[in-house]
């Protein structure tokens, strides 16, 4: 029987593949489309992220999260939770559709009452994965998580790119997302052996309904925050410049969702096995919070200093205008592991009413500092995120320091190290851009990307080799782990 450390590494491999081959997919296939489609076609689709975004976590209820964090649970109580996702699914579905002409109306685009149609049935198909996709979450079998994601994003990308060929426009981007469900539905009933039996218990939905039910008005809060900028966009501006901050997000984001949907997933698992163990606990955090950093600030970095020819190399000159926009929220991207980790620290503890309060006090600061800053410009909407990141950092890691007295301000110092590791990369990469004027984009990234990458991983070896081996032991080594 394998011990918690070849569990967690063997999790953390599996759940690494799945993020870098389903995303690392998806973004290829996005670049491909990016360069046939316009960001007219972007735009659309992304002003329902907010309506689907919150039709999703109805659905869910935050049960998911309460089922991973539960140590045992019985049949009957996953059972349940199953029953009870198909349920909202077919409510939610129906409800986005009934809305579906008032949002179209809303942004004066007819084309989205269609679509939104499109994504309600996405919605009801999704519901009836999610349990299986817990449950692997649970047993950390994120092997069978990633053939899942690899086929079906695959193959739904090959379909996109074929659609977009042929003039379907927006149509082959929801028709990426449908498609992408269904298969991955079919493969999880297909290659995991859960079924549900027939029973519902009420005292079952009550008992998750107090953990889950934070967890869903957390979530629910967060998503609205999170998509906010875009109905703003959309409605006071136009869908072309949803289209510019969505690419420019998602492009600077990509980086982060690899590294912290793998270190999440797995993580939180952990964390929840060690709930009462809080000397490991921190110990566990503050290696999982290095190994995120060693990856996340040069990234944040090469994103800031190389965003001209990033989106020009991949995406092409009709994008040139989200340029601005990816710099800055660049910026805002250096602290993001830090806010996933001590929130994850927070719910596997149980404190899920906490995590509520805090997550409702960081919006409040989000929604008014987007909402002041839309009068004000597309870019001040995307320095209104850095502020808001910031701000939500030291709110993040109050409870971490009431209760493992791990302060936010002492969890910078301990990754000192890693910040002042990459000055000397992001020195090299200004003056290098600015020597390389005449040289192609494409040229021009592969150099910097090429350089900057090496005097990063010789600074490191010389101020924090610690942390590079701990990187490779994941990598390399079953039998090494972060130590928990």
């Amino acid at each position: 029987m394998m011990t918690l450390r070849q569990k967690t590494t063997n999790a953390f491999k599996w759940s690494a593949l799945d993020v870098f081959m389903r995303q690392g997919l998806q973004f290829l296939i996005s670049i491909i489309l990016a360069r046939i489609l316009s960001p007219n076609d972007f735009g659309v689709v992304a002003m329902l992220a907010l309506f689907v975004g919150v039709a999703s976590i109805f659905i869910d209820s935050g049960f998911s999260a309460a089922l991973i964090q539960r140590q045992n649970t019985t049949h009957t109580d996953e059972s349940t939770v199953f029953f009870f996702n198909i349920g909202m699914g077919f409510l939610a579905a129906l409800l986005l559709s009934i809305a579906a002409f008032w949002i179209a109306a809303f942004f004066n685009e007819p084309t989205l009452q269609y679509l939104t149609y499109a994504m309600s049935f996405n919605l009801f198909v999704n519901s009836f994965g999610s349990i299986h996709n817990t449950m692997l979450i649970k047993e950390m079998n994120f092997k069978t998580i990633a053939k899942a994601g690899i086929v079906s994003s695959s193959t739904a990308g090959m379909l996109a790119i074929f659609l977009a060929f042929r003039g379907y426009g927006v149509w082959s981007l929801a028709v990426q997302s449908i498609t992408t469900s269904i298969i991955s539905v079919l493969l999880l009933w297909y290659w995991h052996s859960w079924r549900p039996k027939w029973t519902f218990s009420l005292i079952s939905l009550r008992s998750f309904f107090r953990f889950g039910g934070y967890e869903m008005a957390a979530t629910l809060i967060d998503v609205f925050s999170n998509n906010l900028y875009l109905i703003l966009i959309g409605k006071i501006y136009s869908p072309s410049d949803v289209g510019y901050y969505d690419r420019a997000q998602r492009t600077q984001q990509l980086p982060i969702t690899l590294m912290m949907n793998i270190t999440n997933r797995v993580f939180f698992s952990v964390f929840s096995t060690l709930s009462n163990d809080k000397p490991k606990l921190i110990k566990g955090l503050r290696k999982a919070q290095a190994v995120a950093m060693f990856v996340n600030i040069p990234l944040m970095v090469g994103v800031i200093l190389l965003a001209e020819p990033l989106i020009l190399t991949l995406f092409g000159p009709q994008w040139l205008p989200c340029v601005p926009v990816l710099q800055v929220l660049g910026i805002g991207g250096f602290l993001w592991p830090l806010h996933v980790l001590n929130l994850n620290i927070l719910k596997a503890q149980g404190y899920s009413d906490l995590f509520f309060r805090i997550t409702i006090l960081k919006k409040v600061v989000s929604i008014s500092l987007t909402i002041a800053a839309s009068y004000y410009g597309v870019i001040a909407i995307a320095w209104a995120q850095v502020a808001t990141s910031i701000i939500a950092y030291f709110v993040n890691t109050y409870y971490t320091k009431v209760f493992l007295s791990y302060s936010g301000l002492k969890q910078l110092g301990d990754l000192a190290a890693n910040f002042i590791s990459v000055l000397p990369m992001a020195i090299s990469l200004y003056f290098l851009t600015n020597l390389m004027q005449e040289a192609s984009y494409c040229v021009k990234l592969i150099s910097a990307s090429v350089l900057g990458g090496l005097i990063y991983l010789v600074t490191c070896r010389l101020l924090c080799s610690e942390i590079i081996n701990e990187f490779l032991y994941i990598i390399k080594e079953r039998k090494h782990v972060p130590q928990m």
